[in-house]
C-alpha cells in the first residue's frame, strides 16, 4: 500500500474535510440538510471518521467514480493473502467470524463469473415466471389481517413476501424464512459500537451455520435454485467451496430481504400521508406504476451506499486519490442532487428520465433489481386494491435509528376498513408454494424452464 502523501493531496484533503458519522441518528434526521450542504461545498469530501475515507455525494462525481473499476476495488481480503483491502463496509466488519460478502466483495474476473452464473435465474424473463407465486404469497399475508382492519405493513407483509421469495429462488425450504428475518434486519439497523452488536454478530454466525447445512444438503441432494447454480459454477478455473458459497448466499439473502422491505414500508407510509396521491396512483396505475416505483426507489434509496478501496494512485475530476484510500459512494445523496433532479426532496409519481442510482452503477450494479421491482409492485398494488383507505399510525411507526447501511423501518402499523378473506392462510399457502416449486422445477434457470408457475 502506498504511503507517499504529496503536499498537494494533503492540502486537498484539508480543504474538503468533513466529520460525518453515517451511522449516527443525525445522518438520518438531517439527511436533506446534510445532502444540500455537501453538494454545495464539497461533493467529494474527506470524511474524518471511521479511520478516514473519501465521501462522494454529488451525482456526476459519483457517476464518474462508480464506473472506474480500473482504479477502484471491492475486494475484501479476509484471509490476508492479497492486498489487505477491506471490502465495501465502512467501518469494515470486525471479529473472528469475518466472511467475504460474496461477489460484491470481489473484483473481476471472479465477480464477473459469479454474475454470469446467476443471471439466468434473475433476468426479467426469469423473474416474471414467479409472478403467480408473488401474488399468492401477498394475498395470503393480507388475508391474515384483512378481517381485523389492522396490519403492520413491516411484520405482516413486507418482511414476509421478499423473504419467502428469496428462499424459493435459492432452492431452500420456504418455511425457513423466519429463521433469517431477525439476523438480516438486525445486522443493518444495529450500528457499530452498539451494546447489541455482539448479539447481532452471534445471530449472523448462527445464520451462517444454518446456511452451511443447507448448502451441504443441496450438494448431496441437488435441487434447482441459485445455491445449486453456485455449487456447479466455474469461477475463474475453480469451483467455490462451501464457505465461499455461504458468503455469496448471505449477500443474496441480505439483498433480497431488507432492501425490498424498506422500499415497501417507506412507500406505503408516504402514500398514507398523501391520500390524494395514493388515490391517483391506484386510479392511474397503468401509466403511473412504473414511474412511481422508480421515484420511490430514488427518494428512499434502500441501500444507502457502498464502499470501495482505491487500487492505484489516480486523479478523477480534479480530486487526487492515493492507492489504499477508502471511498464511500453515497447512492442516496446522489439521488437528491438538484443538478440532475428538479425538486429533489419532493416525490413526483410521474417523474420522467429518472436516472437514479439506487441499484448502484457500473459492474457491481445490483443483480437482484428485477426481483426487487417485481415484489414491490406486487405488494403495493395488492394493498391499494384490498386496503385502499389504509392509514398508518405515525406514533407506532418505527424507523431504523441509523441508516448507515439500509434506510429501513422496524414497524409500520396501519388501520383500514376490514374486508373478506380470499383464500387459505399464510402457513398453508407457503406449504402449497413449496409443492409448486418442487413439482414444477420453478427454480430452474430460465434457459431450462421458460414458463411461469401454474397454481391451478
Amino acid at each position: 500500500m502506498s504511503t507517499d502523501e504529496s503536499p498537494t493531496a494533503d492540502a486537498e484533503r484539508e480543504k474538503h474535510t468533513i466529520e460525518l458519522d453515517r451511522h449516527s441518528t443525525r445522518y438520518r434526521t438531517e439527511f436533506e440538510q446534510l445532502t444540500d450542504e455537501l453538494h454545495a461545498k464539497c461533493p467529494v469530501a474527506w470524511n474524518d471518521t471511521h479511520g478516514g475515507y473519501w465521501f462522494a455525494s454529488g451525482n456526476k462525481e459519483l457517476f464518474d467514480l462508480a464506473r472506474r473499476a480500473d482504479v477502484l476495488s471491492n475486494e475484501h481480503d479476509v484471509a490476508g493473502t492479497k492486498r489487505g483491502y477491506r471490502g465495501i463496509s465502512i467501518p469494515p466488519s470486525t471479529g473472528e467470524h469475518r466472511i467475504q460478502g460474496g461477489f460484491l466483495e470481489m473484483d473481476p474476473p471472479e465477480q464477473r463469473h459469479y454474475r454470469q452464473a446467476l443471471n439466468p435465474y434473475l433476468s426479467p424473463a426469469a423473474v416474471a415466471r414467479w409472478k403467480p407465486v408473488m401474488d399468492e404469497l401477498t394475498r395470503a399475508c393480507l388475508d391474515e389481517r384483512i378481517e381485523s382492519g389492522r396490519i403492520d405493513f413491516v411484520d405482516d407483509l413486507a418482511n414476509i413476501v421478499p423473504a419467502v421469495l428469496t428462499l424459493a429462488l435459492l432452492g431452500m425450504p420456504l418455511t425457513d424464512w423466519d429463521v433469517y428475518c431477525e439476523p438480516i434486519h438486525a445486522a443493518v439497523y444495529t450500528p457499530p459500537g452498539s451494546p447489541d452488536h455482539p448479539r447481532v454478530q452471534e445471530l449472523q454466525v448462527r445464520m451462517g451455520m444454518h446456511l452451511l447445512e443447507n448448502i451441504t444438503e443441496i450438494r448431496a441432494n441437488p435441487r434447482p435454485g441459485l445455491i445449486n447454480a453456485l455449487i456447479n459454477a466455474e469461477i475463474n478455473g475453480y469451483r467455490p467451496d462451501d464457505m465461499e458459497i455461504v458468503g455469496v448466499v448471505m449477500l443474496l439473502v441480505g439483498g433480497g430481504f431488507d432492501t425490498t422491505t424498506a422500499l415497501t414500508a417507506h412507500s406505503l407510509e408516504w402514500l398514507s400521508e398523501h391520500p390524494g396521491e395514493r388515490e391517483r396512483l391506484s386510479r392511474e396505475r397503468d401509466t403511473l406504476l412504473n414511474s412511481a416505483t422508480e421515484e420511490f426507489l430514488r427518494f428512499f434509496t434502500p441501500a444507502q451506499g457502498d464502499g470501495r478501496t482505491v487500487s492505484q494512485d489516480c486523479e478523477i475530476n480534479g480530486t487526487r486519490f492515493k492507492e489504499g484510500d477508502r471511498l464511500w459512494l453515497s447512492w442516496a445523496m446522489a439521488n437528491r442532487d438538484e443538478q440532475v433532479f428538479d425538486a429533489p426532496h419532493r416525490i413526483r409519481l410521474d417523474r420522467s428520465g429518472n436516472r437514479h442510482s439506487s441499484f448502484g452503477l457500473g459492474i457491481h450494479r445490483c443483480i437482484g433489481s428485477n426481483v426487487a421491482r417485481a415484489a414491490f409492485k406486487t405488494m403495493l398494488t395488492a394493498v391499494l386494491d384490498r386496503m385502499p383507505d389504509f392509514a398508518c399510525d405515525p406514533d407506532g411507526a418505527e424507523h431504523y435509528d441509523s441508516t448507515g447501511v439500509i434506510n429501513g423501518m422496524k414497524k409500520l402499523p396501519a388501520a383500514f376498513t376490514p374486508g373478506e378473506r380470499l383464500g387459505p392462510g399464510l402457513d398453508e399457502t407457503i406449504a402449497r408454494m413449496q409443492r409448486v416449486c418442487d413439482e414444477q422445477g420453478l427454480a430452474e434457470p430460465v434457459t431450462v424452464r421458460k414458463t411461469g408457475a401454474k397454481l391451478d
